[in-house]
C-alpha cells in the first residue's frame, strides 16, 4: 500500500470516482519528492514532465511580462500542481512554477500516467472530468479578474481558500489579485476576514 494513499485516494475522489483496478494501478507509480524553499518547479520554454500533489508547502505559477511577474495561481497541502496544459498538450510551458516554501510532493510522471489513461477508461474519464473542472474555475477566476473590484477579488480569493494568508507572502497574493503591495495592506485593514 503507498505511504500516502488515502491523501491520494481523497484528492482523486474529490473530482471523479475511479473503479478499483484502475485505482490499485494509477496509486503504484507516485513517488516522493522535497524541493527547498524558492526553487524552480517547471521553468519557461520547458514542457511539464510530472503531475504533482503537494503533501506539504506551497507553489506559485506565475507569468512574466515587462519584467512584472503576474501570479496566476497557487498549489498547497493536498491539491494538485504542475503546468497542467504543458504535461497534457507536451508543448513548451509559457509560465513558470517555482515553490514558494520546501515543498514535499508526490509526483506521477507523463509517461506512466498516459498508459494508465490508455489501460483505464476510468482514469481518462477522471482526466476529462478534472481538467474540465479546472476550466470552470479559471473561467470563473477571468470573471473575478475583469469584473470584480479589488477588495470582491479578496473576499473571493478568501472565500475559496482562506489558508492563504498564511502560507503566501502578501507580494504573491498581490500580484494575484493584480493589486500593488501597497495597497494590499490597505485591503487587508479593509475588507472583514
Amino acid at each position: 500500500m503507498h505511504p500516502y494513499a488515502d491523501i491520494l485516494h481523497e484528492q482523486l475522489l474529490a473530482f471523479h470516482p475511479l473503479d478499483d483496478d484502475a485505482w490499485e494501478d494509477l496509486m503504484m507509480p507516485w513517488t516522493e519528492v522535497t524541493i527547498k524553499r524558492k526553487q524552480p518547479i517547471t521553468r519557461v520554454g520547458e514542457t511539464e514532465k510530472y503531475l504533482y500533489l503537494v503533501l506539504e508547502g506551497a507553489q506559485r505559477a506565475y507569468y512574466t511580462h515587462h519584467d512584472k511577474d503576474v501570479t496566476l495561481v497557487f498549489s498547497y497541502p493536498h491539491s494538485f500542481s504542475g503546468i497542467i496544459d504543458s504535461f497534457f498538450l507536451r508543448q513548451p510551458s509559457l509560465y513558470q512554477l517555482d515553490t514558494i516554501s520546501e515543498s514535499r510532493m508526490l509526483r506521477i510522471n507523463y509517461h506512466d500516467f498516459q498508459l494508465l489513461m490508455q489501460k483505464h477508461r476510468s482514469i481518462e474519464t477522471w482526466v476529462r472530468v478534472a481538467v474540465t473542472k479546472v476550466l470552470a474555475a479559471t473561467l470563473q477566476r477571468q470573471i473575478e479578474l475583469t469584473a470584480f473590484s479589488a477588495e470582491e477579488k479578496f473576499t473571493a480569493l478568501l472565500r475559496r481558500s482562506p489558508q492563504v494568508l498564511n502560507l503566501i507572502p502578501h507580494k504573491h497574493l498581490a500580484s494575484y489579485i493584480g493589486v500593488d503591495p501597497t495597497n494590499f495592506s490597505k485591503l487587508l485593514s479593509t475588507v472583514k476576514i
